[in-house]
């Protein structure tokens, strides 16, 4: 099986393009990050390869950035998490990003470009965030990629399980995989500055409260909230009832029982979506109504999907010693390391 060796990365689509040439780079001004999630901002960003500016129907521009497949890991691996990590976690690392980047060309919703640079793809924000500790560990695990019957893995990834990955079908399609099943993972529940400065990334180290979280909610906040995330006027908000949980206890199915209507809404994004201005960190919580206010709290663990690696697990496990091998074999059971 042959693999690309590059690779079109969408990275910011406004109304005008603003960057400037350097010797060797380029630099994209007020890139926005983290979009609809709760570290959203603009930065700069500068980038080796080639820019490629694309005049869009709309009269927007997009900013595409050609450039070898194994560069463009080393810039992931350091944007997803600190390039001061572990060199275990790079390692493992560099083998799922890019398993799941030579899976995904060819079959995501992009059209102009094979991947973007956010969340929703991978993160990929250049050259700035990046150390030749990243550059090694592309390096040293150059070719291999997670198999399964032979095909390459689609090696999804999170930040923080909060005690136990999920299923993909509890997110994704009503599907499921032998490599993406629920495993336990109580490394993640640390507390341990010293290894979470090292292993975050700046604006990620803004996030304290990942793995244990509370949101309360008066009745009227939620209903705004849901209106705007919906679209559906619920009006007093008088229930919301898990019908479905996977395997780590993340909802997959949350009836809204309001005086107006009820609905149920399905999957875990479009859940964690729902009930936040920006977005939940994950649909692992639990809810209580106050019935004497009408208030509600939901009191949740964990940051993000919960499929696959969990980040902070896994740079738990490689400052304890455990080898990349080993936290890839963890988090994605019945796979094989290959070379190809």
């Amino acid at each position: 099986m042959g693999t690309a060796s590059t690779i079109r990365v969408g990275i910011v689509t406004v109304p005008k393009i603003a960057w400037e040439q350097k010797e060797n780079t380029f630099v994209i001004h007020n890139v926005r990050i983290g979009v609809g999630f709760h570290w959203d901002r603009l930065e700069d960003q500068e980038f080796a390869g080639t820019l490629t500016i694309l005049h869009n129907a709309d009269g927007t521009e997009t900013a595409v950035n050609s450039i070898d497949i194994e560069d463009y890991l080393c810039s992931v691996i350091s944007s997803e998490m600190s390039a001061d990590s572990p060199m275990e976690l790079l390692k493992a690392h560099a083998v799922i990003s890019r398993s799941w980047v030579l899976r995904a060309i060819g079959h995501t919703e992009h059209v102009d470009y094979d991947v973007c640079a956010d969340d929703h793809c991978q993160r990929y924000e250049g050259l700035r965030r990046m150390n030749m500790r990243a550059v090694q560990a592309v390096r040293e695990t150059a070719g291999q990629v997670l198999t399964y019957a032979g095909e390459v893995c689609d090696c999804r990834y999170h930040k923080c399980c909060g005690g136990r990955t999920e299923r993909y079908s509890t997110c994704w399609e009503d599907k499921d995989y032998p490599y993406l099943q629920s495993v336990a993972c109580d490394a993640c529940d640390t507390h341990d500055n010293h290894i979470l400065s090292k292993v975050l990334t700046n604006y990620d180290q803004e996030t304290h409260d990942f793995h244990d979280w509370q949101v309360r909610y008066t009745n009227a906040q939620l209903h705004d909230i849901l209106y705007q995330k919906t679209g559906v006027d619920f009006g007093t908000i008088e229930d919301l009832v898990p019908l479905r949980r996977g395997d780590s206890g993340r909802i997959s199915a949350l009836q809204v029982t309001g005086s107006r209507c009820t609905q149920v809404l399905s999957k875990e994004l479009a859940i964690r979506r729902a009930l936040s201005g920006s977005c939940l960190y994950s649909s692992l919580f639990d809810v209580t109504k106050d019935e004497a206010t009408g208030d509600f709290l939901l009191d949740g663990h964990g940051w993000g999907h919960g499929v696959g690696l969990c980040q902070i697990g896994a740079a738990v496990m490689a400052e304890r010693g455990t080898a990349y091998t080993a936290i890839l074999q963890h988090y994605y059971p019945h796979s094989r390391l290959e070379k190809r």
